[in-house]
Protein backbone atom coordinates (compact mmCIF):
# COMPACT_ATOMS: atom_id res chain seq x y z
CA UNK A 1 0.00 0.00 0.00
CA UNK A 2 1.21 3.29 -0.85
CA UNK A 3 1.16 6.05 1.83
CA UNK A 4 0.51 9.07 -0.44
CA UNK A 5 3.31 12.14 -0.28
CA UNK A 6 3.73 14.30 3.05
CA UNK A 7 3.07 18.07 2.21
CA UNK A 8 6.74 20.16 2.78
CA UNK A 9 6.80 21.25 6.37
CA UNK A 10 5.75 24.89 6.93
CA UNK A 11 6.54 27.55 10.41
CA UNK A 12 2.98 28.54 11.57
CA UNK A 13 3.29 32.04 9.89
CA UNK A 14 1.26 35.19 10.44
CA UNK A 15 -0.71 36.54 7.46
CA UNK A 16 -0.14 40.22 8.64
CA UNK A 17 -0.80 42.93 6.19
CA UNK A 18 0.14 46.33 5.58
CA UNK A 19 -0.91 49.33 3.33
CA UNK A 20 1.93 49.49 0.98
CA UNK A 21 1.65 52.92 -0.10
CA UNK A 22 0.01 55.94 1.85
CA UNK A 23 -1.47 59.44 0.56
CA UNK A 24 0.47 62.80 0.91
CA UNK A 25 -0.52 66.45 -0.64
CA UNK A 26 2.24 67.52 -3.02
CA UNK A 27 2.77 70.88 -4.63
CA UNK A 28 4.36 71.61 -8.09
CA UNK A 29 7.02 74.06 -9.29
CA UNK A 30 3.89 76.39 -10.25
CA UNK A 31 2.39 75.97 -6.41
CA UNK A 32 -0.41 73.80 -7.21
CA UNK A 33 -1.52 71.03 -4.95
CA UNK A 34 -2.39 67.15 -5.64
CA UNK A 35 -2.60 64.14 -3.91
CA UNK A 36 0.00 61.36 -4.70
CA UNK A 37 0.98 58.45 -3.55
CA UNK A 38 4.60 57.56 -1.48
CA UNK A 39 5.60 54.00 -0.45
CA UNK A 40 5.06 53.00 3.14
CA UNK A 41 8.02 52.66 5.14
CA UNK A 42 7.77 51.04 8.79
CA UNK A 43 10.43 49.68 11.30
CA UNK A 44 10.13 45.76 11.94
CA UNK A 45 11.93 44.68 14.79
CA UNK A 46 12.84 40.74 15.01
CA UNK A 47 12.68 39.18 18.05
CA UNK A 48 14.42 35.15 17.76
CA UNK A 49 13.08 33.00 21.10
CA UNK A 50 12.79 36.48 22.42
CA UNK A 51 15.79 37.87 22.16
CA UNK A 52 15.61 40.93 19.60
CA UNK A 53 18.18 40.91 16.54
CA UNK A 54 17.75 43.23 13.95
CA UNK A 55 15.36 46.32 13.28
CA UNK A 56 14.35 46.32 9.72
CA UNK A 57 12.75 48.79 7.90
CA UNK A 58 10.19 47.11 5.39
CA UNK A 59 7.54 48.08 3.25
CA UNK A 60 5.87 45.47 4.67
CA UNK A 61 4.68 43.50 1.64
CA UNK A 62 6.24 40.00 2.60
CA UNK A 63 7.15 40.66 6.41
CA UNK A 64 6.95 36.80 7.26
CA UNK A 65 9.09 35.86 4.03
CA UNK A 66 11.09 38.62 4.93
CA UNK A 67 12.35 37.33 8.03
CA UNK A 68 12.71 34.14 7.02
CA UNK A 69 14.91 34.98 4.25
CA UNK A 70 16.93 36.91 6.64
CA UNK A 71 17.76 34.35 8.89
CA UNK A 72 18.50 31.88 6.00
CA UNK A 73 20.87 34.69 4.58
CA UNK A 74 22.49 35.62 7.49
CA UNK A 75 22.88 31.69 8.56
CA UNK A 76 21.25 31.83 12.03
CA UNK A 77 18.95 29.47 10.89
CA UNK A 78 20.42 26.18 8.48
CA UNK A 79 17.01 24.89 7.90
CA UNK A 80 13.03 25.98 8.00
CA UNK A 81 12.44 23.34 9.48
CA UNK A 82 14.36 24.18 12.87
CA UNK A 83 11.41 27.06 12.52
CA UNK A 84 8.14 26.85 14.63
CA UNK A 85 6.54 29.78 14.07
CA UNK A 86 6.90 32.97 12.73
CA UNK A 87 4.38 36.09 13.76
CA UNK A 88 4.26 39.34 12.94
CA UNK A 89 2.04 42.62 14.99
CA UNK A 90 2.11 45.18 13.09
CA UNK A 91 0.36 47.02 15.94
CA UNK A 92 3.72 46.83 17.66
CA UNK A 93 6.10 46.37 14.82
CA UNK A 94 7.24 43.68 15.67
CA UNK A 95 7.91 39.74 14.77
CA UNK A 96 8.11 36.94 16.98
CA UNK A 97 9.92 33.65 15.81
CA UNK A 98 10.31 30.54 17.25
CA UNK A 99 12.76 28.37 16.80
CA UNK A 100 12.75 24.37 17.71
CA UNK A 101 16.49 24.62 19.20
CA UNK A 102 17.09 27.84 19.76
CA UNK A 103 20.79 29.73 17.70
CA UNK A 104 23.69 28.32 19.09
CA UNK A 105 26.52 31.13 20.08
CA UNK A 106 23.87 33.11 18.56
CA UNK A 107 26.04 36.51 20.75
CA UNK A 108 28.96 35.62 19.27
CA UNK A 109 27.41 34.81 16.03
CA UNK A 110 25.58 38.62 15.66
CA UNK A 111 28.47 40.74 17.48
CA UNK A 112 30.27 41.57 14.41
CA UNK A 113 28.36 42.94 11.71
CA UNK A 114 29.79 44.62 8.35
CA UNK A 115 27.23 47.77 7.08
CA UNK A 116 26.71 48.02 3.75
CA UNK A 117 26.19 49.68 0.48
CA UNK A 118 22.34 48.33 0.62
CA UNK A 119 19.61 51.40 0.74
CA UNK A 120 18.01 51.30 4.02
CA UNK A 121 19.57 49.34 7.25
CA UNK A 122 21.79 47.12 5.31
CA UNK A 123 24.02 44.51 7.17
CA UNK A 124 25.80 41.39 6.59
CA UNK A 125 27.07 39.48 9.68
CA UNK A 126 30.65 38.99 9.14
CA UNK A 127 30.75 35.81 9.74
CA UNK A 128 29.21 35.52 6.17
CA UNK A 129 32.09 36.43 4.19
CA UNK A 130 34.20 34.03 6.14
CA UNK A 131 31.80 31.47 3.82
CA UNK A 132 32.19 32.53 0.75
CA UNK A 133 34.76 30.15 -0.32
CA UNK A 134 32.63 27.31 0.36
CA UNK A 135 29.93 28.30 -1.96
CA UNK A 136 30.06 25.91 -5.05
CA UNK A 137 27.44 27.30 -8.13
CA UNK A 138 26.70 24.70 -11.10
CA UNK A 139 29.04 24.94 -13.70
CA UNK A 140 26.44 23.14 -16.50
CA UNK A 141 23.97 26.01 -15.90
CA UNK A 142 23.43 27.99 -19.17
CA UNK A 143 21.80 31.36 -19.87
CA UNK A 144 20.24 32.04 -23.29
CA UNK A 145 20.68 35.19 -24.41
CA UNK A 146 16.61 35.20 -25.61
CA UNK A 147 15.82 34.52 -21.76
CA UNK A 148 17.40 37.42 -20.76
CA UNK A 149 15.54 39.76 -22.90
CA UNK A 150 12.48 37.96 -22.04
CA UNK A 151 13.19 38.54 -18.42
CA UNK A 152 13.86 42.15 -19.18
CA UNK A 153 10.70 42.47 -20.96
CA UNK A 154 9.12 40.61 -18.05
CA UNK A 155 10.24 43.19 -15.41
CA UNK A 156 9.51 46.39 -17.98
CA UNK A 157 5.55 45.12 -18.19
CA UNK A 158 5.00 44.10 -14.64
CA UNK A 159 2.85 46.38 -12.44
CA UNK A 160 4.41 47.62 -9.25
CA UNK A 161 4.61 49.99 -6.33
CA UNK A 162 7.23 51.66 -8.29
CA UNK A 163 4.92 52.52 -11.39
CA UNK A 164 2.51 53.65 -8.71
CA UNK A 165 4.83 55.62 -6.32
CA UNK A 166 8.54 55.13 -7.18
CA UNK A 167 11.20 54.86 -4.10
CA UNK A 168 11.55 51.18 -3.99
CA UNK A 169 13.45 48.44 -5.06
CA UNK A 170 12.13 45.25 -6.70
CA UNK A 171 14.08 41.75 -6.94
CA UNK A 172 12.49 38.83 -8.69
CA UNK A 173 13.26 35.14 -9.53
CA UNK A 174 12.71 33.22 -12.63
CA UNK A 175 13.06 29.96 -14.01
CA UNK A 176 15.89 28.78 -16.57
CA UNK A 177 13.66 29.58 -19.54
CA UNK A 178 12.48 32.89 -18.40
CA UNK A 179 9.24 32.25 -16.49
CA UNK A 180 8.62 34.76 -13.33
CA UNK A 181 8.37 32.80 -10.18
CA UNK A 182 8.63 36.18 -7.58
CA UNK A 183 8.46 39.60 -7.46
CA UNK A 184 9.08 41.46 -4.15
CA UNK A 185 9.64 45.24 -3.77
CA UNK A 186 10.79 46.73 -0.74
CA UNK A 187 12.12 49.86 0.16
CA UNK A 188 15.66 48.13 0.15
CA UNK A 189 16.73 45.82 -2.02
CA UNK A 190 18.51 43.77 0.51
CA UNK A 191 15.29 43.32 2.28
CA UNK A 192 13.43 42.33 -1.17
CA UNK A 193 16.09 39.24 -1.51
CA UNK A 194 16.18 38.22 1.94
CA UNK A 195 11.46 37.95 1.31
CA UNK A 196 12.29 35.99 -2.40
CA UNK A 197 15.19 33.32 -0.32
CA UNK A 198 12.45 33.35 2.50
CA UNK A 199 9.89 31.91 -0.20
CA UNK A 200 12.21 29.81 -1.90
CA UNK A 201 12.50 27.82 1.43
CA UNK A 202 8.86 27.71 1.98
CA UNK A 203 8.03 26.47 -1.65
CA UNK A 204 11.74 23.96 -1.84
CA UNK A 205 12.75 25.63 -4.54
CA UNK A 206 16.45 25.03 -5.49
CA UNK A 207 18.43 28.00 -6.84
CA UNK A 208 20.64 25.96 -9.29
CA UNK A 209 18.63 26.42 -12.40
CA UNK A 210 17.41 29.86 -11.55
CA UNK A 211 17.68 33.46 -12.70
CA UNK A 212 17.81 36.74 -10.08
CA UNK A 213 16.64 39.88 -10.89
CA UNK A 214 17.48 42.87 -9.27
CA UNK A 215 16.59 46.66 -10.18
CA UNK A 216 19.29 48.00 -7.47
CA UNK A 217 23.17 47.48 -8.02
CA UNK A 218 25.39 44.16 -7.79
CA UNK A 219 27.18 45.01 -4.68
CA UNK A 220 28.80 42.53 -2.69
CA UNK A 221 25.76 41.51 -0.22
CA UNK A 222 23.80 41.06 -3.66
CA UNK A 223 26.20 38.80 -4.90
CA UNK A 224 26.61 36.64 -1.81
CA UNK A 225 23.12 36.34 -1.18
CA UNK A 226 22.47 35.39 -4.56
CA UNK A 227 25.46 32.92 -3.94
CA UNK A 228 24.06 31.45 -0.70
CA UNK A 229 20.56 30.91 -2.19
CA UNK A 230 22.38 28.86 -5.20
CA UNK A 231 21.39 31.08 -7.94
CA UNK A 232 24.32 31.07 -10.73
CA UNK A 233 22.76 34.10 -12.96
CA UNK A 234 22.45 37.66 -11.23
CA UNK A 235 20.52 40.68 -13.34
CA UNK A 236 20.29 44.11 -13.07
CA UNK A 237 19.11 47.22 -14.63
CA UNK A 238 22.10 49.02 -12.34
CA UNK A 239 25.47 48.14 -12.43
CA UNK A 240 27.78 46.69 -9.78
CA UNK A 241 30.49 47.66 -7.71
CA UNK A 242 34.05 46.57 -7.32
CA UNK A 243 33.96 44.23 -4.35
CA UNK A 244 30.34 42.76 -5.83
CA UNK A 245 32.42 42.16 -9.43
CA UNK A 246 34.98 39.82 -7.06
CA UNK A 247 33.02 38.48 -5.00
CA UNK A 248 31.42 37.04 -7.89
CA UNK A 249 34.36 35.82 -9.92
CA UNK A 250 34.95 34.25 -6.76
CA UNK A 251 32.13 32.43 -6.40
CA UNK A 252 31.56 31.55 -9.97
CA UNK A 253 28.67 33.68 -10.85
CA UNK A 254 27.19 35.15 -14.02
CA UNK A 255 26.61 38.72 -13.27
CA UNK A 256 24.87 41.11 -16.22
CA UNK A 257 24.85 44.58 -15.47
CA UNK A 258 22.86 47.65 -17.44
CA UNK A 259 20.20 45.44 -18.84
CA UNK A 260 18.12 47.62 -21.11
CA UNK A 261 16.06 46.53 -23.83
CA UNK A 262 18.95 43.95 -25.72
CA UNK A 263 21.13 45.74 -24.31
CA UNK A 264 23.72 44.27 -21.19
CA UNK A 265 27.25 44.36 -20.12
CA UNK A 266 28.15 40.57 -18.89
CA UNK A 267 30.85 41.16 -16.02
CA UNK A 268 31.80 37.62 -15.09
CA UNK A 269 30.83 34.12 -16.08
CA UNK A 270 31.37 34.36 -19.16
CA UNK A 271 31.13 30.38 -20.33
CA UNK A 272 27.75 30.63 -19.31
CA UNK A 273 26.26 32.62 -21.48
CA UNK A 274 24.57 31.14 -24.94
CA UNK A 275 25.04 34.24 -27.15
CA UNK A 276 22.32 34.47 -30.08
CA UNK A 277 23.75 36.96 -32.30
CA UNK A 278 20.56 36.62 -34.96
CA UNK A 279 18.73 38.53 -32.11
CA UNK A 280 20.09 41.68 -33.00
CA UNK A 281 20.20 44.10 -35.54
CA UNK A 282 23.79 43.82 -38.20
CA UNK A 283 26.14 46.66 -37.15
CA UNK A 284 26.58 47.48 -40.54
CA UNK A 285 22.89 48.04 -41.22
CA UNK A 286 22.16 49.67 -43.63
CA UNK A 287 20.59 53.31 -42.12
CA UNK A 288 16.81 54.27 -44.09
CA UNK A 289 15.47 57.84 -44.11
CA UNK A 290 11.70 58.36 -44.69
Amino acid sequence: MNCPDLAPYRPLLSEAHAELTHEVTAMDERGRASRIHIPAERPLTVYVDKREIVTLMTLGGAPEALVLGYLRNQRLVRSVEDIVSVQVDWSVDAVAVVTRHGILDIEERTARKVVTTGCGQGSVFGGLMDEVDQIALPLDARLPQSVVYRIVETIRTQQSIYKQAGSVHGCALFSHTGELLYFVEDVGRHNAVDAIAGLMWLDRLEGGDKVFYTTGRLTSEMVIKGAQMGIPFLLSRSGTTQMGHMVAEKVGMSLLARCSGKHFLLLAGHERMVFEPGLLEPLNAPFHTA
